[in-house]
C-alpha cells in the first residue's frame, strides 16, 4: 500500500462551524477510544521514568483545542506525574480553550517561536502524516532544537487492514468531514520502517519506537543518550 496524500478537509477548515465542530468531536472520540490518548500517556511515562523526573513540561503542536494534551494531563496526575502544557497551533482560531487550561500559541511548526531548550517534551499526535518527508525532518529538527529531553511522536500506522476498519467505522462518525478526512489520514501515514529511515536525518541521540492499539505508533526522539 504506497503513501498516498490527499488534503484532508478540517486542516483547511473546509465545511460549516458546524461541521467542523462534529469532525472536532469524532477526533476527540477516536483519540479516547482507540488508543491516541493511551499511547501518548505511555511515551510521557517511558520518559518520567528513564528521566527520574515527576514534573515536566510540554508544548503540543497541532494542538487544536488541546483535548488530547488536557486530558494526558489529568490522566498523569492520578500517577503522580505533573504536566505543565503550553498548546500551539496554526491559527488563534483553532485554541478554542476551555477557560485558561493552559498557555496557547499560534505559530508555525517548522519555524517554533521558542528558544532553545524551552521545553522538556515536544509532542505531536495525528500531526506527523500531514508532513512530507523534508517538512518532517526540518519539524522534528526544529522540535529538538526546542525541547530539552525528547521529541514525542504519536501518529497512525499505513497498512491495509487499518484503511478497512477505519470504512468499518463510518457509521461512528458524526461528521460529514470524518468520513473524507479518516481514510485519507491512513492513506498518507508512514510505516515505522519509513518514519526510521526519516529521522535517521535528523541529529537525534536516539529513537524508540513501539506499536501501539489499532495501528499506532508511538516515537520517543531523545536529544541525547539517557
Amino acid at each position: 500500500m504506497n503513501r498516498l496524500v490527499t488534503p484532508e478537509l478540517l486542516d483547511t477548515d473546509s465545511g460549516t462551524p458546524e461541521e467542523i465542530a462534529a469532525s472536532v468531536s469524532d477526533l476527540r472520540r477516536i483519540n479516547r477510544w482507540f488508543g491516541g490518548i493511551a499511547t501518548s500517556q505511555s511515551m510521557v511515562q517511558s520518559v518520567s521514568r528513564r528521566s527520574g523526573l515527576r514534573s515536566l513540561s510540554l508544548l503540543e503542536v497541532a494542538a487544536g483545542a488541546g483535548d488530547l494534551p488536557l486530558t494526558l494531563r489529568e490522566r498523569l496526575r492520578v500517577r503522580g506525574i505533573h504536566l505543565e502544557v503550553t498548546l500551539l497551533d496554526r491559527l488563534h482560531s483553532h485554541l478554542h480553550l476551555r477557560t485558561n487550561a493552559a498557555q496557547a500559541v499560534a505559530g508555525d511548526a517548522l519555524a517554533l517561536p521558542f528558544a532553545d531548550a524551552s521545553f522538556d517534551l515536544v509532542s505531536c499526535c495525528l500531526f506527523a502524516h500531514h508532513l512530507g518527508h523534508e517538512e518532517l525532518v526540518r519539524f522534528v529538527s526544529e522540535a529538538l532544537r526546542v525541547c530539552r529531553i525528547a521529541v514525542l511522536i504519536n501518529d497512525l500506522v499505513r497498512h491495509p487492514l487499518h484503511l478497512v476498519l477505519v470504512y468499518a467505522g463510518f457509521p461512528l462518525y458524526r461528521g460529514r468531514l470524518t468520513r473524507h478526512d479518516a481514510p485519507a489520514s491512513v492513506h498518507a501515514a508512514y510505516t515505522p520502517r519509513e518514519m526510521l529511515e526519516i529521522l535517521r536525518r535528523t541529529n537525534a541521540a536516539e529513537v524508540d519506537l513501539t506499536r501501539h492499539y489499532l495501528f499506532r505508533m508511538a516515537l520517543v526522539i531523545s536529544k541525547s543518550k539517557p
